[in-house]
């Protein structure tokens, strides 16, 4: 079947399957990151059908689900917090400012895509992300804990009641900045301020309370203070809820694979608890009917209220650019294809700007569900767009229904998203990665768990810089040179290399460091290797330094040959890479000691001895 407005129609029965399985996936994760956000599980279902939907149809990258994300969420939930206080604990005030920020965000990721500037995400240092990535665990995994027992600090008189006198005082000094601007506070008619004051309601009072315990209570340090308090108020029927889904999500992966353990977990405690009419505290109310624009977004638009938050949009439109352009690189590994980065980030930008519109939190591309669109068959954006269809079928027919799920099934589900998005893998390399990457993800992961993710990643960014930048000029003045085939330079005690052997042999030089800024050169090596090879040489003399990000590009390669059958033997290895290699076992396992050389004449006696000449 040919194409049909640009949509490639031949593996309709793929994508369908793709996109059906890929949508049911993502019903609980968009449920749950929209209660999580502060907005409520509409706001996550309808940023879950626009992003799907658009990105998918705009994007670059063919099999790419998009929609909520763990990290878009936890900066969103940060951000909507801070809006909802400073809007009196009011989320309809506050709407309006947050949409127009989630807008700001989708237009600048627009603007990168045509700026081109998706090919720089690359230049973001690993520990940067590590720490980042580990700090949306800790963020999600604690926050969730309140919810999983029960406990809402706004419905708690007890800790409502001491904010009682600082409530009056914000209250008092509303009315006097209402009655400064309004120039009637002058000492003659203080009597005004006396009686305005007086018709304060005890319903006032109680609202600003909760506003103020809710601020206090939020976040990770809020969420640790009022622990103590919160596990002697537990909610048990509300807490085995939450403990049977992590059970069910944990348990039913050792069953099977092949139906989202997650769905099942949704379904059977929900189940559970409606079916034997648990006294349950269900999620917030899903609208019925098709969603609606939110034109405050233009009528209520306010410069003032938005423009600090500008570097918050910059800092999810960057977030998102990051999180899709990594799961395409995931789908184009899985599919064998190459993704269109700037294109990408245009679709990323339209659907996040689209779903801003119709009050649905942002996203990006989601791995998770771009490996199960793939494994079902998905093979074009027809799937990513049925995904964001069957999303919207599921709001009109089932609206009512998905409110009757219990918010500590959610809580259960956002849980296990905590502790599955920490990097483990950057985590376990503490002990013997260098101590300034150390240092940097561990300032990034400690400041945005209790401070801001915002400033947190600005500072491991800044810190990254410096530290590169120092170690570079200590090292060398040279740039870091990664040269492709065509431009390979022979060198000296080359010459003598034999003719016969020169279609088994690659011979590779990495000339200077190997940084987070040259792994994508690096890895372009496998690219480089003729088939005809069966062993590669890589000579690493002016390879001076290399660092986490650096080493993890070199095991990726390295384990690719390895699984092709290929030998790889490596010359003049200096201390410091050949340290960090022996770190994470890349020395001996991928490869062996007797295969690491002082210099040329001991590899090409290895070589003459070992690799046959097997195309004459």
């Amino acid at each position: 079947m040919k194409k049909i407005f640009g949509l490639d129609f031949s593996h309709l029965r793929g994508d369908f399957f793709g996109g059906i399985t890929a949508g049911i996936v993502a019903l609980p994760l968009a449920l749950a990151f929209g209660v999580s956000s502060g907005l409520g599980p509409s706001a996550g279902l309808y940023g879950a059908i626009f992003i799907s939907f658009f990105a998918a149809l705009f994007g670059g990258t063919d099999t790419q689900i998009s929609g909520p994300t763990a990290p878009m969420t936890a900066v969103s939930m940060v951000f909507i917090a801070g809006m909802v206080a400073a809007f009196d604990g009011e989320v309809s005030k506050a709407l309006p400012a947050i949409l127009t920020v989630f807008l700001l965000a989708g237009l600048m990721q627009i603007g990168l895509g045509f700026l081109g500037l998706g090919k720089y995400i690359k230049y973001i240092p690993y520990p940067v992300v590590s720490g980042f990535m580990t700090a949306i665990g800790v963020i999600i995994l604690i926050t969730q804990i309140l919810p999983a027992i029960g406990y809402y600090p706004k419905e708690d008189m007890v800790f409502v009641e001491q904010y009682k006198p600082q409530a009056e005082e914000i209250i008092l000094d509303n009315i006097l900045k209402d009655e400064a601007g309004e120039g009637i506070l002058v000492l003659e008619d203080f009597k005004e301020t006396i009686k305005r004051a007086e018709m304060t309601t005890p319903a006032q009072i109680l609202k600003e309370s909760q506003t103020l315990a809710g601020k206090d209570a939020s976040g990770v340090i809020g969420a640790l203070k009022v622990l103590p308090k919160a596990i002697t108020q537990i909610n048990w029927l509300e807490f085995l809820l939450a403990l049977g889904t992590i059970f069910i999500i944990y348990g039913f992966k050792r069953i099977t694979t092949a139906v989202p353990s997650t769905l099942v977990a949704l379904l059977v405690m929900s189940g559970i608890a409606v079916g034997f009419g648990l006294d349950y505290r269900p999620i917030e109310e899903i609208p019925s009917g098709f969603p609606v624009p939110n034109f405050g977004v233009f009528t209520e638009f306010s410069l003032v209220s938005v423009s600090p938050y500008i570097f918050t949009a910059l800092t999810l439109a960057l977030l998102g650019a990051i999180d899709s352009l990594l799961t395409s690189v995931v789908a184009d590994n899985m599919t064998k294809t190459k993704h269109q980065p700037n294109k990408e980030l245009i679709g990323q930008g339209i659907g996040n700007s689209i779903a801003a519109l119709f009050g649905g939190i942002p996203g990006a591309g989601a791995t998770i569900r771009t490996v199960v669109n793939i494994n079902a068959g998905g093979k074009t954006k027809i799937s990513g767009m049925i995904a964001g269809v069957l999303l919207l079928f599921i709001l009109l027919a089932l609206g009512p229904i998905a409110s009757r799920i219990p918010a500590a099934v959610l809580a259960g589900i956002l849980i296990t998203v905590g502790i599955g998005v920490m990097d483990y893998k950057g985590l376990k390399a503490i002990p013997y990665m260098p101590r300034p990457e150390v240092a940097i993800m561990l300032v990034v992961l400690v400041l945005s768990s209790v401070w801001n993710l915002v400033y947190a990643v600005g500072i491991g960014l800044v810190f990254a810089s410096l530290m590169f930048m120092k170690k570079i000029g200590d090292l060398t003045a040279e740039q870091s040179e990664i040269t492709t085939l065509e431009e390979e330079p022979i060198w000296e005690d080359e010459l003598e290399f034999p003719e016969n052997l020169k279609e088994e042999v690659f011979i590779k030089h990495v000339n200077g460091p190997l940084f987070f800024g040259s792994t994508s050169e690096f890895q372009a090596l496998a690219q480089q290797i003729p088939n005809t090879a069966s062993t590669v040489i890589i000579r690493t003399d002016k390879l001076s330094y290399m660092d986490q990000s650096g080493l993890y590009a070199m095991e990726d390669v390295l384990v690719d040959m390895v699984k092709g059958g290929i030998k790889i033997a490596l010359v003049h290895l200096p201390k410091q890479p050949r340290y960090m290699m022996e770190r994470i076992d890349i020395i001996p396992d991928l490869i062996p000691n007797e295969q690491i050389f002082d210099n040329f004449k001991e590899c090409l006696a290895w070589i003459k001895s070992n690799v046959k000449d097997v195309h004459p």
